[in-house]
């Protein structure tokens, strides 16, 4: 895709970029989208059909079908680390590679072996489950289990540990019986200094490994921590943390929701696939939602994005998005090292509604930047308290509706300018189904944009570099004669040993 595409985009940005946001009835179903349980309506977008075209032909002239077959069959769409990415093949089989078919073995290998792990702790004592891991190791698990604490099977407590921060350890096991207590070690390499750390304290903790599983492509490293091989799940280089909650990363989830509610949550993400991969971009939901975030950031030049939940079992949700999205999009080179022809990723931040109404939403209304919005909803709630959910509901709607149209005050202080564009999404219910569905939608929307970038949303180099300084500096924080930093790390490095 070169240039030609992006200057049009902007010109189609330049016309509509004082108009006011259209609101009539024909452009409420012309501009939605069902698939499942998913509902999304980008009606409130700064978009009218002529940009909404121009933005298909960006998709066209992108290939957008060819890039996400080449996905789904496990090409290496992973450069820089000249990996596929195959985490749809851990929920389906709509691969037809002979890589995809080998991958989707394995995934129902392991599910079969996460399935017999799940009886051997069934049969057990343990009560509570501690899973440990940082990232996509974490979010992805955490946020699982969280949004769908109403499906708890009830067998099991599932915690989570992450933060090298002793304090979190330490108020999570002082509630907690070591004799009752299994953990669930999940690091890919079993060499995250963070896992381990966290590792080490917990098996200590427990007074030993034996009530000890590992997720990990590195079976000597757990096996030398002292996990045996047949408590060791795995993990494939075909597949990032950010995207890896649907293998046996998930078995904290499993625990927690049940065999037949895991299986649900991974049907949910299935069904996106196929509607991702078989829809025409025209009708293709994830396409949509991917390039209205093309438009909002490259023709409206849109730098940060708020997520909004209105449902209080999703208020992890955009903790786990800003992995997947800025980890994904955090680029500003193309696959074969070039600079990029436009502007990547946003920012992305969130919270849960209603209460985020009372803190940042002021600035989402008469601050000086447009920050475009996803909200999300759910039609049935999960609880008795039909009033508290219609009063929630009516607060989703309203936010929306107000950040569109606005409202014009002859005092300035009281006045709003509306035309700040958002996106709705609705489930029919939160349930493992259809988490699993809206997950996947993100997913699709990131591998999306990455495709109209040219970036690769698969790998994050990144974060390396601060790690490989941190584990320079770790010696110096005692003992000050360690060469370590530059000169105001060094003076840092001195205050901080002066005042222990």
């Amino acid at each position: 895709m070169d240039q030609s595409h992006w200057q049009a985009l902007r010109a189609q940005a330049e016309r509509l970029a004082r108009a006011p946001l259209p609101v009539d009835a024909a452009r409420a179903s012309e501009f939605a989208l069902r698939v499942g349980p998913l509902y999304a309506s980008f009606a409130r977008q700064r978009l009218d059909a002529e940009a909404r075209d121009t933005l298909f032909a960006m998709a066209r002239a992108a290939d957008l079908p060819t890039a996400l077959r080449a996905l789904f069959d496990g090409e290496m769409v992973n450069t820089s680390e000249r990996r596929a990415a195959l985490h749809t093949a851990l929920r389906g089989g709509l691969g037809q590679s002979a890589a995809a078919r080998e991958a989707r073995a394995l995934a129902l290998a392991a599910q079969a072996r996460m399935d017999a792990l799940h009886a051997m702790l069934e049969a057990s004592d343990v009560t509570d489950i501690v899973s440990v891991g940082i990232g996509g190791s974490d979010l992805g698990p955490r946020l699982a289990v969280d949004a769908l604490r109403d499906f708890h099977a009830g067998r099991f407590r599932v915690h989570f540990l992450t933060n090298v921060d002793g304090s979190d350890a330490q108020h999570l096991l002082r509630g907690l019986d070591p004799a009752r207590t299994a953990g669930i070690l999940v690091s890919k390499s079993f060499g995250t200094q963070e896992t381990l750390l966290n590792g080490t304290l917990l098996r200590d903790w427990m007074g030993g490994a034996e009530r000890l599983f590992a997720v990990s492509a590195n079976i000597e490293c757990a096996e030398a921590f002292g996990i045996p091989a047949a408590r060791v799940l795995p993990m494939w280089d075909w597949v990032g943390g950010r995207y890896s909650l649907w293998s046996a990363v998930g078995f904290s989830v499993q625990l927690a929701i049940g065999r037949e509610r895991f299986a649900q949550l991974l049907a949910g993400a299935a069904l996106v696939d196929e509607h991702v991969l078989t829809a025409p971009t025209e009708r293709n939901l994830a396409a949509w939602h991917a390039l209205v975030g093309i438009w909002n950031r490259n023709g409206l030049g849109l730098a940060s994005a708020a997520v909004l939940p209105y449902d209080q079992r999703l208020a992890l949700l955009p903790a786990f998005l800003q992995q997947l999205v800025m980890e994904s999009l955090g680029k500003s080179v193309r696959h074969d090292g070039s600079p990029v022809l436009a502007d990547t990723v946003p920012v992305l931040w969130g919270g849960a509604g209603t209460n985020a109404q009372h803190s940042f939403f002021q600035a989402l209304h008469q601050g000086t930047e447009t920050v475009p919005a996803d909200f999300l909803g759910v039609v049935r709630p999960a609880h008795a308290h039909g009033h508290h959910h219609d009063v929630l509901l009516a607060n989703l709607l309203a936010q929306a509706e107000a950040l569109g149209n606005g409202w014009p005050s002859d005092d300035a202080h009281k006045g709003y300018p509306g035309g700040r564009p958002s996106t709705l999404l609705l489930l029919d219910e939160l349930n493992p189904h259809s988490l699993g569905a809206l997950l996947a939608l993100y997913e699709h929307s990131v591998y999306v944009q990455s495709v109209l970038w040219g970036i690769n949303a698969f790998d994050q180099w990144g974060v390396e570099l601060g790690k490989r300084i941190a584990g320079e500096l770790l010696p110096a924080l005692s003992d000050a004669t360690m060469p370590a930093g530059d000169p105001v790390t060094r003076a840092l490095l001195a205050e901080i040993r002066a005042r222990r």
